[in-house]
């Protein structure tokens, strides 16, 4: 919605893929990690057994953050200045964990996406064929809404609809840019 809007986006989780393809120094960081048994038949690392494996002991999740967040990190602050430095405009750094991670430290503000629970459940139902078990693993590995909003400059709630979510995010877009 951002970038429709004329924001230049780095996507953190597309990043984070790229700093595990075959032949990266996080490729092989991960497969000494955790093991071949994450290497699927494409020689690429099979992000659904890695998931399983992650989300199902935190001492693990640790342990693959350890190795991919600061490669992340680097990557899209890299990305970042070089789009400063374009002069592209206003840039928007997606990231799920961004608060997370402490990568904040990145951006001028902070903006959290918040839902009410069963409404998060019944999307990742719905479009990733998730379980409830699988729903509740990453549910806990994450900060609650509540600890994300507490350090956010702006709360977006995405309970209802995409329509409703685009008028707010139109609106705060538009009030944040005349600041």
């Amino acid at each position: 919605m951002l970038a429709d809007l004329g924001a230049t986006v780095i996507d953190a989780d597309r990043v984070g893929h790229e700093t595990y393809v075959p032949g990266t120094v996080g490729f092989t960081r991960v497969v000494e990690a955790f093991g071949e048994r994450i290497v699927g038949t494409d020689g690429a690392i099979d992000r659904r057994q890695l998931g399983a494996i992650v989300f199902a002991d935190p001492a693990a999740l640790a342990r693959l953050n350890a190795i991919v967040h600061p490669l992340i990190f680097e990557l899209v602050g890299a990305r970042l200045q070089a789009a400063v430095a374009a002069g592209t405009g206003p840039v928007v750094v997606e990231a799920a964990l961004l608060v997370e991670a402490g990568w904040d430290a990145l951006v001028d503000a902070v903006w959290v996406v918040v839902a009410r629970r069963e409404v998060i459940e019944g999307r990742l139902r719905a479009q990733r064929g998730m379980d409830p078990t699988a729903i509740a693993a990453r549910m806990r590995a994450q900060l609650s809404d509540a600890e994300r909003a507490a350090r956010a400059d702006v709360v977006i709630d995405n309970s209802g609809s995409l329509d409703a979510l685009r008028a707010e995010v139109e609106r705060l877009w538009r009030a944040h840019l005349l600041e």
